[in-house]
C-alpha cells in the first residue's frame, strides 16, 4: 500500500529541516564560524531551533508511517499532519522571536507537537488492540 499521506508530511518536514539548516549555514558564513557557536547568540538560537525539530521529527514521522500502514483514515492523518506542520512552524518562529525565552508560538508549538505524537501513539495502540 502506498504511503502517500505520510510521504507528504515527511516531505514537508524535510523542507523545514533544510530551511532551518540553511539559516544556520547563513549565520555561520556571515560570522565565519565553522564549528560550534563561538558564543554567537543568533547562531546558538538557530542551531537550537534546528536541533529541536530534528529531536522530534523522527518519532513523529515513524508514528505517521505506522498509522497510515495500519489503515488510519486520510482525514485523521491530514488533521495530524496539518497540526504537526503548524506546530513546528509555530515553535521555530516562537523560539526565534522569543530569543530562547517564553513566546506564544514556542509554548503552543511544543504542546501541539506533543499532542500530535501522543495522538498518533493512541491511534497506533487502538489499531494494535483492534488486531487482537
Amino acid at each position: 500500500m502506498p504511503l502517500a499521506i505520510s510521504g507528504l508530511y515527511i516531505s514537508l518536514t524535510a523542507l523545514l529541516v533544510i530551511a532551518l539548516a540553511y539559516r544556520v549555514i547563513k549565520i555561520r558564513k556571515t560570522h565565519k564560524i565553522g564549528i560550534g557557536t563561538a558564543g554567537n547568540e543568533p547562531l546558538s538560537l538557530a542551531c537550537r531551533v534546528h536541533e529541536n525539530l530534528l529531536e522530534n521529527a523522527p518519532i513523529a514521522m515513524l508514528l505517521f508511517v505506522v498509522a497510515e500502514s495500519n489503515g488510519t483514515s486520510a482525514a485523521v492523518l491530514h488533521i495530524f499532519g496539518t497540526l504537526w506542520i503548524v506546530s513546528r512552524l509555530m515553535h521555530a518562529i516562537g523560539l526565534t522571536q522569543g530569543k530562547g525565552g517564553y513566546h506564544f508560538g514556542r509554548f503552543w508549538g511544543v504542546l501541539m507537537t506533543w499532542a500530535v505524537i501522543v495522538g498518533l501513539v493512541g491511534v497506533n495502540i487502538v489499531a494494535f488492540a483492534s488486531s487482537l
